[in-house]
């Protein structure tokens, strides 16, 4: 699945990852599409900013459309028609951020519907059984996040719940393999011209998540139980959820020369200019984050060196120049000045939301490309 190609500065690497849409470079940013949609963007605008995977979230699709209507569609890529590699979150982050509405037992998690009240159960089999359907290439183990503000005093309790959900999530993904691989096979024997839906439907690669907060002593002890197990990657889950960004970057540091070579690696609910250069050359391979389309859409983007610029400034109110003269976005090279987009985002156009959103995704990617 991983190919490590080049190391350069640091630790970081090229690499490459290869699924059944094709292969991506890494390092990679992945736009967050929560129900299947990157926010106020299509899909060639998201493929435009050089975007090669996208991230839906397994709990909120749960909820809407459901699964069974995206497996009957042909999977997450063709439902959304992004037609390329997906990655799906296990709604571990939710234990997270929707702390106020779930309750946590050894089987599981029971959310509050937000919208309806009703209650939801997911257990570590749920969660795979969810993300088969969905038909992402990268699954993620089910896991306990515990924040690092309010909940730094369940650390062990959540890293120690994460390893026995971890393990159930591999024998759960192995059985739901095992059954769809015998499908298949009966399937083409009968017909190799006319195969099931669900026979389309890729067999996913599981990633595991070491958690352990800022203790690097259970950061070691998470990183070798999660590299000992079954699993196709590896995922840094429980930071950028509560800590300074000096306290991130030290435990980056920290961990850099602690990884198995063998698996890619993905920082999760990461994507600051900042950090993302950090990280990768600590080795990282794989990020995502809503902060540049959410602020794309509130009018902030980041301009050459890492600047970050809200375009409702006045002074951009008779500025005609581009946005950044050293981007090659569609934004940035397209008809659009910064005293127009200001325009927009003043005014509310949800167009102003989506240009800016493309400009700060492609800012990303270049930083990607940039250690390729």
């Amino acid at each position: 699945m991983f190919k490590e190609i080049l190391r350069s500065r640091g630790f970081a690497r090229s690499g490459e990852l290869e699924f059944t849409y094709g292969k991506i470079k890494t390092p990679a940013f992945m736009p967050v599409g929560t129900l299947a949609s990157v926010k106020g963007l299509t899909p060639a605008q998201v493929k435009s900013t050089g975007s090669s995977i996208i991230l839906g979230n397994a709990y909120h699709l749960h909820l809407s459309p459901g699964e069974d209507i995206v497996a009957a569609a042909g999977g997450l890529a063709e439902f959304s028609g992004w037609q390329g590699p997906t990655l799906t979150d296990s709604g571990g982050f939710q234990v997270y951020s929707l702390g106020k509405i779930r309750k946590i037992t050894e089987d599981g998690v029971t959310f509050a519907d937000p919208a309806t009240g009703d209650q939801i159960f997911i257990s570590p089999e749920i969660s795979i059984a969810i993300q088969h359907k969905l038909g992402a290439d990268i699954i993620m183990a089910f896991d306990d996040v515990a924040g690092l503000k309010e909940e730094r005093h369940r650390t062990l309790e959540a890293l120690e719940r994460t390893h026995r959900w971890l393990v159930r999530s591999i024998d759960e993904h192995q059985r739901l393999t095992a059954q769809k691989q015998a499908a298949s096979s009966k399937n083409q024997a009968k017909s190799r011209n006319n195969p099931t839906p669900n026979s389309q439907l890729p067999t996913p690669k599981l990633f595991g998540i070491a958690q352990g907060g800022l203790d690097k002593k259970l950061r070691i002890k998470s990183l070798e139980f999660v590299q000992s197990q079954d699993i196709d990657g590896l995922a840094i889950g429980g930071l950028a959820v509560g800590e300074s960004r000096q306290e991130m970057h030290d435990m980056l540091e920290f961990l850099a020369n602690k990884y198995s070579t063998d698996y890619p690696r993905y920082l999760m609910g990461v994507g600051h200019p900042v950090d993302m250069r950090f990280a990768i050359e600590r080795g990282i391979d794989l990020f995502d984050c809503v902060l540049p389309t959410r602020n794309g859409r509130h009018g902030t983007v980041w301009l050459k060196g890492d600047k970050q610029v809200s375009i409702k400034n006045e002074r951009f109110k008779e500025d005609f120049g581009p946005l950044d003269e050293s981007c090659d976005c569609q934004t940035c090279t397209g008809p659009y000045t910064r005293a127009y987009l200001r325009h927009l985002i003043k005014s509310k156009e949800s167009l102003g939301g989506t240009l800016l959103s493309i400009h700060n995704l492609r800012y990303l990617q270049r930083i990607c490309e940039s250690y390729q």
